[in-house]
Order: structure tokens, then sequence, then C-alpha cells
């Protein structure tokens, strides 16, 4: 028997090495996210309403031509996105404070950054429905071909960077008494290259930009921006939701 002290390495990988549990447990709490808001709809509810009110209000207010329509409508398309986001990322961290839920999470035998990617994959759900909704409705209102598949990756990877880190900083803001206030506070300047890179991403597909030299350096960053964020949130989370 060999009775040598393990090395640090072997440690390290050890205590990281993913639980055979860990995709159970995280869809165990998408599942539950998706469960109680399909029965009680207040959360996709509010996104919804929201999100449709200020696409009205923009589609009154902006009384432009078709070409200057065209040049402001990833603007008015992310600025919609993510108000509704931010109201959907603290709806759904408050429910689970309020009720208790959170501390029944954070007791549970699980890893917890499975509590983590199971809040994310749920939030991003919502947020994608809500955006499935929007786009034909903002179409029919401007005259304009949202469905392409650029935009439509762009959307997807702008939203899954801006629901990875507001995930993290929800359950931070959680804690406070001004949760509601310190949320948006919080997440919009972290989420500032996030929202410039999908704008500027969305704009250039539909005003007809070159790909290689005016699309793909925004399409990079937002891929960049996902894949550090989402590290920095599995390392942190642990320490963030420690009271």
């Amino acid at each position: 028997m060999n009775d040598r002290p393990l090395t640090i390495n072997q440690t390290l990988s050890i205590v990281r090495r993913p639980s055979p549990n860990f995709l159970k447990a995280t869809f165990a709490v998408v599942w539950k996210d998706l469960a109680a808001e399909f029965r009680s709809r207040e959360l996709f509810s509010a996104m919804l309403v929201f999100s449709l009110l200020v696409i009205l209000i923009f589609n009154f207010a902006l009384e432009l031509d078709i070409k200057t329509r065209q040049s402001v409508t990833s603007g008015v398309l992310w600025v919609t996105f993510a108000f509704a986001g931010t109201l959907g990322l603290n709806r759904s961290m408050s429910v689970e404070k309020d009720r208790g839920c959170l501390d029944g999470l954070l007791l549970a035998p699980v890893d917890r950054a499975a509590i983590y990617f199971g809040k994310v994959i749920s939030n991003l759900v919502f947020m994608l429905i809500v955006e499935a909704i929007v786009l034909p409705v903002y179409s029919f209102l401007y005259n304009i071909n949202l469905f392409q598949p650029g935009l439509l990756l762009v959307v997807l990877l702008g939203s899954i960077g801006y629901v990875t880190v507001g995930t993290l900083l929800a359950s931070m803001a959680v804690q406070t008494r001004t949760r509601d206030v310190l949320l948006p506070i919080l997440l919009f300047p972290v989420a500032v290259p996030v929202l410039i890179a999908s704008v500027k991403a969305s704009g250039g597909f539909l005003t007809s930009a070159d790909f290689a030299s005016e699309i793909m350096p925004w399409i990079n960053l937002l891929i960049v921006y996902d894949v550090i964020f989402t590290a920095i949130a599995f390392m942190v989370f642990d320490y963030v939701v420690e009271e």
C-alpha cells in the first residue's frame, strides 16, 4: 500500500472532480424553477409585459424613416432585453430568498456550482422565451426582418453573457435590503461589454455590414466574455452565497 502524501495537483484534481450527481442536481434546480414558474407565471408575465410596453413606447416615440429605424433597432432591442432580463433576474432570486428556498438549496448535499448553473439555465430559458415573443412583435411594428441566423446567434450569445453575470450578482444582491436597487447598479457596469458588443453585432447584421471586419470582432468578444465570466462565476459562487 502506498502511504505517500498526495501532490498538490493530485489533491486539486480530486477536489475539483465533477460529482456524478452534478448534472442531476443542476437539472433538478432547472425543473423546480420551470415548474414553479409555469404554475404561477409571475416572473414570465412581468418580463413579457414590461418588454412589450418598452417596444410600444419606442414605436410611438421614434417616428423615423425606414433607414433610420434600422440604425436604432439594435439599440432598442437590447435596451428592452437588458431591462426585462434585470427584472427577471431580480425576481427569480427574490422569490427564492423570501420563501426560504435559497437556504434549502444551499443546505442540500450537492456542489453549489450545480445550483448556480441550474439558476442560469432557468433564467436563460425565461429570457429566451420573452425574446422569442418580442422579436416577431418588433418585426411587425417596425417592418424589419429580425429573423436572420446571424442576428439570432448574437441574441443567444448576448443573453448567455448577460444571464451568466446577472445570476451571480443577483445571488449577491439578494442578501441585502436594497436588492431591487443594488442589482442594476452592480450589473450594468459589468455587463457593458456584452451589451455594446451585442448592439454593434446586431446593428452590423441589420445594416448588411462586412462580416469579417465589422461583425466578427464583436462576436468574438461575446464568446470570450461568456467563457471568462462563466469560469469566474463557477469559481466564486460558493463564496458569494456565504453569509
